[in-house]
């Protein structure tokens, strides 16, 4: 139903963003909310999910993020929330890779996927991302802040991407040693920590 959002940015929580679009404000739930800046003007590309009990928008940073998400949502097994997982590593050539060489062992390193369900996605998608060119991420924007909030939002987002508090816990004391500048910093570290 509707392909991308222009708008302002009035939010930015650990799992969604708000976006403003003519003084109607659209919860999208995105995989990395901390790409964005609060007051900032952004096209977000999106994706409507009904179900029985709810409606949800999903929001991507650009094209390729969206027909990745699309793929995996394909898959047997793999739900929207996991898919937006997967895309918060934000490594998608290393994702096409592991696919395309059936490389399980990469896959599983995401919250809730199991050796089954990672083998179905290689099964599923194998081929397929060749075949529309390799993908990856526009550039970053710069998100200057500081101070511990940020490694609280970072592990908040962590939390809602599916990794347990448990998972968070023993990477937390790393964090807390590095100096980063933002919560998206602080995300994209926990989500090296915790792929490994």
């Amino acid at each position: 139903m509707f392909e991308y959002l222009n708008g302002i940015i009035t939010e930015v929580d650990p799992a969604y963003v708000v976006v403003d679009v003519n003084g109607v404000g659209y919860k999208v739930q995105v995989a990395n909310p901390y790409r964005y800046q609060q007051d900032e003007k952004t096209k977000i590309y999106v994706e409507q999910i009904v179900r029985d009990n709810e409606q949800s928008l999903y929001g991507f940073y650009d094209l390729n993020e969206k027909r990745i998400f699309l793929n995996l949502i394909s898959v047997s097994g793999i739900g929207p929330k996991s898919a937006l997982a997967i895309l918060a590593g934000q490594d998608l050539n290393g994702l096409i890779s592991a696919i395309e060489n059936n490389d399980v062992k990469f896959l599983t390193r995401f919250p809730k996927i199991g050796k089954k369900t990672a083998q179905q996605i290689v099964l599923d998608l194998s081929g397929k991302f060749t075949a529309q060119g390799q993908m990856t991420l526009g550039e970053e924007p710069t998100v200057l802040s500081s101070g511990n909030k940020e490694l609280e939002d970072g592990m908040l987002a962590l939390e809602s991407l599916g990794y347990t508090a448990r998972d968070i816990s023993k990477i937390k004391p790393k964090l807390q040693k590095e100096a980063l500048d933002s919560a998206d910093a602080y995300l994209r570290a926990g989500l090296k920590l915790l792929t490994k």
